[in-house]
């Protein structure tokens, strides 16, 4: 049999599809072998022809539960491509089980080590890099885009970027996991706002390079 054998791809289907819903509903500890294998009709030889292990299991349904990337138009200044970031983040966080998701990755615990180090981009276990390139794509792609302007380079300067990710998004992931009153336009044109605000203060609060003065030339 090949990969691309429709038997094959069913039954991965139908596995995926069980751990995905046992993930979704009883977070990482209900997604066992026994579990995903009854709920599927598969038998367990066939989940390890396509999981290493449970660990890769988990992993690829947990990819399953993430949001596409969101688009974002290139139109507009450094403010508005943020705020419309922004905007299509906190629908896609409160659209998705993100509180879930979020929980499961946390409860990995260090089995999970792996799929959240760099490494994992060049691992030769499928599912580790799925995972991993759907994390990166999801919270980090849109923003390498827009800061990686001109502009943002000018109204910017440097800047800690992990530091920066989680003063945007992390209000949006905290509202979504606090099961607060999702966040809207307004609320997001404020973060950003806020965010430009403190950029733009920390630049103009460091002090000018001092330029020596260079005596006259002595006559002859």
């Amino acid at each position: 049999m090949t990969e691309q054998d429709p038997r094959k791809q069913r039954s991965r289907a139908r596995l995926l599809d069980a751990a995905t819903t046992l993930l979704a509903k009883g977070g990482t500890e209900a997604v066992t072998i026994d579990a995903v294998t009854a709920l599927a009709k598969v038998a367990r030889a066939t989940l390890y022809r396509h999981f290493g292990n449970g660990t890769e299991l988990v992993a690829a349904a947990f990819g399953r539960l993430i949001p596409p990337a969101p688009t974002v138009s290139e139109e507009g200044d450094l403010r508005d491509q943020l705020v419309e970031l922004m905007v299509s983040q906190a629908t896609l966080i409160e659209s998705a089980p993100m509180h879930v998701t979020a929980m499961c990755w946390l409860g990995m615990g260090p089995a999970l080590e792996d799929y959240s180090s760099a490494a994992a981009l060049e691992s030769d276990k499928p599912e580790l890099r799925t995972l991993r390139q759907t994390i990166v794509e999801q919270y980090r792609a849109a923003f390498d885009r827009i800061f990686g302007t001109p502009e943002a380079a000018e109204r910017l300067g440097e800047f800690d970027y992990d530091l920066a990710l989680a003063q945007l998004v992390g209000p949006l992931v905290f509202t979504r996991l606090a099961t607060l009153t999702p966040l809207g336009r307004e609320a997001c044109e404020r973060i950003v706002d806020d965010f430009l605000a403190a950029r733009a203060a920390q630049i103009a609060s460091r002090p000018s390079p001092v330029i020596a003065e260079v005596p006259p030339a002595q006559a002859l």
